[in-house]
């Protein structure tokens, strides 16, 4: 193969040229300047163009090939061969648009510094490998957590917070803390699976609340309260999972003093907050006394890391605490040092930044693709589908899947009557060309009458 004509644009910042030269091939690897299988220029001839020394060229294809972006062929050359996520299918290839992942994107610059950053933490030596650590966290991650929600919760003070294994690890001890088996917590009549199946684990009763295009109807909980007696509600007023509903501030005041009025503990998940930087104060930040906030890091970091940060109502961190030892819902303290890690290195904001620059492009394919009836929120990337007749949610969810396509049915959210809607991740597709496809068939479907596409003899 000949070689290309590549020269790379250098970064203006301070830094050794060989590490800049091989940022330029990562991002132009990155954008498709050059793709797999590309042969690099000559070392010397590279020198040359960019007027340096030929050695600092070395270091930098060295130093590419560090990262895996580039591969030497003996008395061949150096050609590009990045190593991109492989996306692993399904045996049956399926595309399971039923998983609500942030989307991967294409900035391999970033993540290797992600990797780099990970591997900063070998100078901790062997107590972060060999050595329990406490519930709730060490004292350095904890302060990192802090600063990472005191940005949504001003004010918020190091004693109130808490690190668990996950939103799960942290719904299992708030809810250990606040009820026993047989109590009643109230939430929203469509609600997250993770919360349902950690209160039926614990034995307890989920009261549905009604909810209009705005969330959760204040008027409703209020009934509830009076009704059923509940030990908490559990909601989620920022980008709810799965309709995408944001709850306005002023219903957010109303909600918070019936709370406080009838004496009932409330669970945010925020597990959004963080993509959401113009969003309505946290309830947390309204009526500390009273609201578990939970920020999980899945949806705006990394879902690998299974780390939720959690800040308890004053005096309470020490309950809460051992509730998750008991439960074995203490953080691994690998993953707790790595985004704490990214946190402290500004990676962190880096990352949201990215996956909401791919969640826009997501987005707007879907919203030009699929017809109206569609949910959404701008940062969200999943949708909420509500369903023309006359289809019906099972017909299309097994039509879906017999060609390969993976949706929920809302019947994995609804605490009582499951409407005519399906959720859709549009993050769980490997590429934008993918999803186009999975939106592609969804989309045809739509257009027909459910007996036209059977395949039922």
């Amino acid at each position: 193969m000949t070689a290309t004509s590549w020269t790379p644009t250098l970064s203006t910042k301070e830094g050794p040229i060989y590490l800049a030269i091989a940022d330029a091939l990562a991002a132009d690897i990155s954008c498709g300047r050059l793709p797999d299988g590309a042969r690099l220029p000559a070392q010397r001839r590279l020198a040359d163009d960019l007027g340096i020394d030929f050695t600092t060229v070395g270091r930098a294809y060295a130093e590419a090939r560090n990262r895996g972006l580039v591969e030497g062929k003996v008395g061949q050359g150096t050609y590009v061969t990045a190593r991109r996520s492989p996306h692993r299918a399904q045996p049956s290839g399926l595309v399971d648009m039923s998983m609500n992942l942030p989307p991967r994107f294409p900035n391999s610059v970033l993540s290797h510094r992600m990797w780099e950053a990970t591997k900063d933490l070998e100078g901790q030596g062997l107590d972060l490998l060999m050595r329990y650590q406490e519930p709730g966290g060490i004292i350095e991650d904890r302060a990192t957590a802090t600063f990472w929600l005191a940005r949504r919760l001003p004010g918020l003070t190091f004693d109130r917070v808490l690190i668990a294994s996950g939103a799960q690890g942290a719904f299992h001890a708030v809810l250990s803390v606040l009820a026993e088996p047989g109590d009643t917590i109230c939430t929203e009549g469509l609600t997250y699976p993770g919360f349902r199946s950690v209160a039926s684990h614990l034995r307890l009763n989920l009261a549905p609340v009604e909810m209009d295009e705005h969330g959760l109807l204040p008027e409703a909980f209020e009934r509830a309260c009076r009704e059923a007696k509940p030990k908490a509600l559990y909601c989620m007023p920022t980008l709810h999972n799965p309709t995408t509903r944001t709850m306005p501030l002023v219903r957010r005041r109303e909600l918070l003093s019936l709370a406080l009025s009838f004496k009932v503990p409330v669970i945010e998940d925020d597990a959004y907050g963080a993509m959401i930087p113009d969003a309505p104060a946290p309830l947390s930040a309204l009526a500390p006394e009273i609201v578990y906030h939970i920020a999980s890091l899945s949806k705006c970091l990394s879902p690998a890391l299974r780390v939720a940060y959690v800040a308890v109502p004053e005096g309470r961190s020490l309950r809460v605490a051992s509730a998750m030892r008991a439960s074995a819902s203490i953080v691994s303290p690998l993953t707790s040092a790595i985004a704490a890690r990214w946190i402290e290195a500004g990676l962190a904001d880096a990352v949201c930044d990215e996956i909401a620059k791919e969640t826009a492009t997501r987005l707007a394919v879907a919203q030009a693709m699929l017809p109206l009836g569609v949910e959404s929120s701008p940062s969200g990337f999943h949708l909420w589908l509500n369903i023309p007749a006359p289809w019906t949610r099972g017909e299309l969810v097994s039509r879906l899947r017999s060609v390969g396509i993976g949706v929920v049915a809302s019947d994995a959210f609804a605490v009582s009557h499951p409407p005519e809607a399906v959720r859709l991740g549009l993050g769980a597709p490997a590429s934008v060309d993918e999803l186009k496809k999975s939106l592609g068939v969804l989309a045809d479907l739509l257009s027909q009458q459910p007996a036209v596409s059977t395949m039922v003899v």
